[in-house]
């Protein structure tokens, strides 16, 4: 994912765009489900519940875009950063649900179609692509992450509508039933598919792993480049919510050196750390004899 450091207007644009984003969605999902359950259609129930997903996930973007601000507390030392993968974790459990509840009413309808109300369901199929293509042109020219990331995500639910579109258009043509349940599936697919994505995403970053992106054996091999660096070791890096990187190190010299020295060594190392990313670094100093307990 593109990483992107961006000021307080840029904050603020972000924040107002995913708020309109967020409430379009909403209505839209209540719309949805309504008008779902008023043409009988599974498909347009099983996007309602894929867009209720998209609202929570929207709102909890909005939410923690707002609070992100705060920075550092006396409780949370780095902030509020962990608190959006607590969000996506909870997010990905309704989603989970929702699915199952999704594949619980189509599997009967497969078994027996029942006939949903094809015009009704072209006329909802308009309407969510009207609507979600506005949520993806306010959010479209976005220059954070968040806001792409959003967008992105709001582009695909155009593109699931354009396939319920297309399909209600062949039921009120053809005697065709089945393909409300299949569209269903096809939905209910694609919802689960990104819970088990983020999921994984998100549990690694729970558990602390490298972040893909950070190559730690070729920064190593930089840092041992410096003047006086002997050995790196005690590398651990980890990420805060996908995008803040943090690092600890230990930097062994090959003689002892004096404050000013150590100060040139770590202003480098920072160097080499912040272009490869890695927003907090600890660097901690060892002299050839020191024993840091380091296995």
């Amino acid at each position: 994912m593109p990483r992107h450091h961006h000021g307080h207007d840029h904050n603020h644009h972000d924040v107002d765009n995913i708020k309109t984003a967020f409430f379009l969605n909403l209505g839209f999902t209540i719309v949805e489900i309504i008008g779902g359950l008023y043409v009988n259609s599974v498909a347009i129930i099983s996007d309602a519940i894929h867009d209720f997903g998209d609202s929570v996930s929207l709102g909890i973007s909005w939410y923690f875009q707002k609070i992100s601000k705060k920075g550092r507390t006396h409780t949370f030392s780095y902030g509020y950063k962990r608190f959006s993968v607590l969000s996506a974790i909870l997010n990905s459990v309704v989603l989970l649900a929702g699915s199952i509840f999704i594949l619980r009413e189509t599997i009967p309808r497969l078994i027996q179609p029942e006939q949903p109300d094809a015009k009704g369901m072209i006329l909802l199929a308009i309407l969510g692509v009207i609507v979600n293509g506005a949520a993806v042109l306010k959010t479209r020219k976005g220059k954070t992450a968040n806001e792409k990331v959003v967008s992105l995500h709001l582009l695909e639910d155009v593109l699931g509508w354009i396939a319920v579109l297309i399909g209600s258009i062949v039921m009120s043509l053809t005697n065709f039933p089945i393909l409300d349940p299949i569209l269903s599936l096809m939905i209910a697919g694609y919802i689960l598919f990104n819970v088990f994505r983020n999921l994984k995403a998100s549990l690694k970053i729970i558990l602390q792993s490298i972040p893909p992106e950070v190559d730690t054996e070729s920064l190593k091999k930089q840092l041992q480049q410096i003047t006086h660096v002997d050995q790196v070791h005690d590398m651990h890096t980890w990420t805060m919510d996908g995008e803040y990187h943090v690092m600890t190190l230990h930097l062994v010299l090959d003689e002892d050196v004096d404050l000013d020295i150590g100060a040139v060594i770590k202003a480098e190392a920072r160097r080499i750390l912040t272009a490869a990313e890695i927003d907090h670094v600890t660097i901690e100093l060892e002299s050839p004899q020191e024993n840091c307990g380091h296995p």
